[in-house]
């Protein structure tokens, strides 16, 4: 990573698997943390409720959760000679309109109650929109970060951010009202990832940078006969990938 932090990604994974390759395998990370109770996480998500208007480009997040982002896609994805940083690949601005959107105000989420502890095969089980989950989580992250380092999660270098992001997805950073490392692997994890591979005209993936850094060609891909004729072998047009813009 930038500034000297580890290529390993903030996920628990071994030293050998640098940032690329966990990019390209966009694995889904394993470790969930202990369901807690509705009432402790309710009162987590109500505490992390920002009062100021989102800063020019945000949907939702207020002025201190979009530097939070910022911060932590920079650290996830830092610029080298195959992708620009994070904030430049629009990886923020994607996770921001997810939450902003129906899939952040939980329109698909069963949320009548009663909520019971959970276990980890039972998926998503808490009684907050994944908007409320997120914010919740960065209000318990950052007032972590400032019990350790005395400064915002923003105001760490790379590789202190990298090592408490490594320390959230393994367990070892704890809320009692907040499961940050579900938070972590299960909400914002995904989210990066998909913000990395999903069509620019969604915020993330700008330029189409992570589709020819892998060589996916984009839209094309999907035609059957292309799936067909081209299984198992390089797409002539991965140089050159296509979205939903470019059909428009």
């Amino acid at each position: 990573m930038k500034d000297g932090a580890p290529e390993s990604p903030p996920a628990g994974r071994g030293p050998e698997s640098g940032r690329r390759e966990f990019l390209r395998q966009a694995a889904v990370l394993a470790g969930l943390a202990t369901v807690p109770t509705a009432a402790s996480v309710a009162a987590g998500a109500a505490a992390a409720t920002p009062a100021e208007a989102p800063p020019p480009g945000y949907q939702l997040l207020s002025p201190n959760e979009a530097a939070f982002v910022e911060a932590l896609v920079d650290v996830m994805c830092p610029a080298d000679a195959l992708t620009p940083r994070g904030t430049d690949c629009g990886l923020a601005i994607f996770m921001d309109r997810q939450l902003a959107g129906a899939f952040g105000q939980g329109d698909r989420l069963y949320r009548c109650g009663p909520w019971r502890p959970g276990l980890p095969e039972h998926g998503y089980q808490l009684p907050l929109t994944p908007e409320e989950f997120f914010r919740a989580g960065i209000a318990a992250a950052n007032q972590a970060v400032r019990r350790q380092h005395g400064r915002r999660f923003e105001e760490l270098n790379a590789v202190e951010a990298n090592a408490f992001l490594v320390a959230i997805a393994d367990g070892k950073v704890g809320d009692p009202r907040v499961p940050l490392a579900e938070w972590f692997n299960e909400l914002v994890y995904p989210l990066f990832v998909q913000a990395c591979y999903a069509d620019p005209i969604y915020g993330g993936n700008r330029d189409k940078v992570f589709w020819k850094m892998v060589g996916y060609p984009g839209l094309p891909a999907v035609n059957g006969l292309n799936v067909v004729k081209y299984r198992g072998k390089p797409f002539p047009g991965a140089s050159d990938p296509k979205s939903i813009e470019d059909f428009g």
